[in-house]
């Protein structure tokens, strides 16, 4: 079974605690907390699935928020630069401001381990973008982050999401579960997420001893981080794939 948060209320202190597949770096994007305190805002958006055999088990959770895409003056408004971190930002100041919204973004589908490769992040998609029409929206986006991309830190993203395979869909598997339900690819949002931390930090988040400048590759990471031992910090800045669903 799939709900909405907003159908069980009684699920809101609940939705994190599924164990994600993320690297721990990922949490601390400053623009988390935002979202989290905003969590009861956005419950008609949030859609939690439950293990049929146990269920008070979750075992999938989908996360969007709704914003503005066309801003002040420009109705012709292109989806930002800034990908995940910017639409948070829209959508907690749209929510503020009282602005009627006009599009959807997807910002996570998190699995419990057990239920990976079982075809769930798919349904899980699916009953996003159902929800999304049911909640009067025509459009579904997401700033994608590819699963295999960390595989090839190197790679600009801009090349990598031109791989296709013999059938002609995304080499990368999750590219692959949008544009098999119809998503295509609008660009790459080069600034998606913005992560930076003390160098303390991120040696205790990977074990690595961060003891140079430079970019350094970082288990989970879809690019390099960036390290400054003068100043004693380094820069996460993960750039997303742009996919858009028309509904």
């Amino acid at each position: 079974m799939i709900y909405t948060v907003a159908e069980r209320p009684d699920l809101l202190e609940r939705m994190y605690e599924l164990d994600g597949t993320f690297a721990p770096f990922m949490s601390a994007d400053p623009v988390l907390s935002s979202l989290f305190a905003h969590r009861a805002v956005f419950a008609d958006y949030t859609l939690l699935a439950f293990d049929p055999a146990d269920p008070d088990r979750i075992v999938g959770r989908a996360v969007s928020v709704p914003f503005r895409l066309s801003r002040g003056d420009d109705e012709t408004a292109e989806l930002p630069e800034s990908g995940w971190d910017q639409v948070v930002s829209w959508a907690v100041e749209d929510h503020h401001a009282g602005v009627r919204t006009d599009t959807v973004s997807a910002l996570e589908i998190s699995l419990a381990p057990d239920y990976l490769g079982r075809g769930l992040s798919s349904v899980m998609l699916r009953a996003m973008r159902d929800n999304c029409r049911r909640l009067g929206y025509d459009t579904l986006v997401a700033p994608v982050r590819p699963t295999a991309k960390h595989l090839h830190p190197r790679v600009p993203m801009e090349e990598y999401v031109t791989w296709t395979r013999e059938d002609g869909l995304p080499h990368d598997p999750w590219l692959r579960v949008h544009a098999r339900l119809g998503a295509t690819i609008e660009g790459v949002a080069p600034l998606s997420m913005t992560i930076p931390a003390t160098l303390a930090q991120w040696r205790e988040w990977t074990g690595l001893p961060f003891d140079a400048s430079g970019p350094v590759e970082v288990p989970g990471a879809l690019v390099p981080v960036v390290a400054d031992i003068e100043h004693g910090y380094a820069v996460y800045v993960e750039p997303n794939v742009w996919m858009r669903h028309r509904l």
